[in-house]
């Protein structure tokens, strides 16, 4: 037995990969509900809250607050500081 992915052309199932058959063979075709996967789809991620663009004035904010974490070293260099 073997189980094969295909999609529907309107006159025939056409498989998504090739299968070991013989022609003429018998096969046992079931149609998915198609509903199913929609459903899956139109659900809201998690993350995707998260995804987005930062306004001007927030990534200035940004910007400030990390120049603030920054320290001049002694060679002049400019280097991250940690806590």
């Amino acid at each position: 037995m073997e189980a094969a992915k295909a999609y529907f052309d309107g006159i025939a199932f056409i498989p998504s990969s090739p299968v070991n058959a013989k022609k003429n063979q018998t096969a046992i075709v079931t149609i998915l509900d198609d509903s199913d996967n929609e459903e899956k789809e139109k659900k809201i991620k998690p993350y995707t809250r998260f995804i987005g663009s930062l306004s001007q004035e927030s990534c200035d904010e940004i910007s400030a607050a990390l120049l603030d974490t920054q320290e001049v070293d002694a060679d002049g260099g400019v280097k991250q500081t940690t806590g």
